[in-house]
């Protein structure tokens, strides 16, 4: 009898260990997956804010976004809200309450990651430190503040076609980086200008001046793959200039986090891309 309960109890603190053992690794998946997705650096407000808390002003042509809380406070972040709430939120773009996200939250791009990836990252948000920072207000006008609008745009814009995780380098510049957000260019109406994918803007156009990272001479042509690698990593420029501002951020809270293969994977697909000329103003 003691034999058999000894055994019983080995078993059991074995499935323990084995559970908590798993419990780690996926929180740790989760803490990698919302590094590369830039989560920390677009929902905390300011270098040395309440990480996650929201806040951060993304200025765009059509007024300034705040992001949102998103940390498991339950009255002003996502502490009362699902799984499936969550999946719907960053690859459909759709609120809890049903109505439709502004495309300043890269939902596009998060469409086309895999769900459980998705729920991996809200499986580590639940674990960092709720905060009860309330959400701002955006500052943006009629008629780009009507979110019944959105539906119309998501006609015209929104592509949810996921892409196979396999392709290690697209899926982490495109589905969790998302890369395009940013240096691909817009038209009038907020929607991508396709042809000119990761081709960056001119300072004439809505976003502003963007820098090309296609493989042309006006962008990233003369780079080397371990330039790319190594800027990932740095923030450093073949040219010895380090970026600073949103980029500063996306490195340092995102690339600069990825293994050596992945920031490889990432190179190597932006070398891969249709070389692009950038437009002269």
């Amino acid at each position: 009898m003691k034999l058999l309960k000894g055994i019983l109890f080995s078993v059991l603190m074995g499935m323990v260990c084995l559970f908590s053992f798993s419990s780690l690794l996926q929180a740790a998946e989760g803490e990698y997956l919302t590094a590369i997705a830039g989560c920390k650096g677009c929902h905390t407000k300011e270098e040395g804010a309440t990480p996650f808390a929201g806040g951060h002003a993304l200025k765009t042509p059509f007024g300034v976004f705040y992001t949102p809380n998103i940390t498991p406070d339950e009255e002003n972040g996502i502490g009362n809200w699902t799984e499936d709430q969550f999946v719907q939120a960053v690859k459909h773009g759709i609120r809890p309450d049903g109505s439709y996200y502004f495309p300043s939250f890269p939902y596009p791009s998060y469409a086309k990651m895999t769900d459980e990836d998705a729920k991996k990252i809200f499986g580590f948000l639940k674990t960092v430190a709720p905060s009860d920072i309330a959400n701002k207000e955006h500052e943006i006008s009629a008629p780009f503040s009507w979110r019944w609008l959105q539906a119309f745009w998501r006609v015209l814009f929104f592509d949810d076609t996921p892409i196979d995780p396999e392709e290690r380098g697209k899926y982490l510049t495109h589905a969790l980086g998302h890369c395009s957000e940013c240096h691909t260019p817009r038209n009038q109406m907020g929607g991508f200008i396709q042809d000119r994918f990761m081709a960056g803007s001119l300072k004439s156009e809505p976003a502003g001046k963007v820098p090309n990272i296609t493989p042309h001479a006006d962008g990233i042509g003369e780079w080397s793959r371990g330039d790319l690698i190594s800027f990932f990593e740095s923030g450093m420029k073949p040219n010895f200039d380090d970026v600073q501002g949103e980029m500063g951020i996306v490195i340092s809270q995102g690339t600069s986090r990825l293994s050596l293969e992945d920031r490889a994977a990432m190179a190597d697909y932006l070398l891969s891309l249709p070389a692009i000329a950038t437009p002269k103003d």
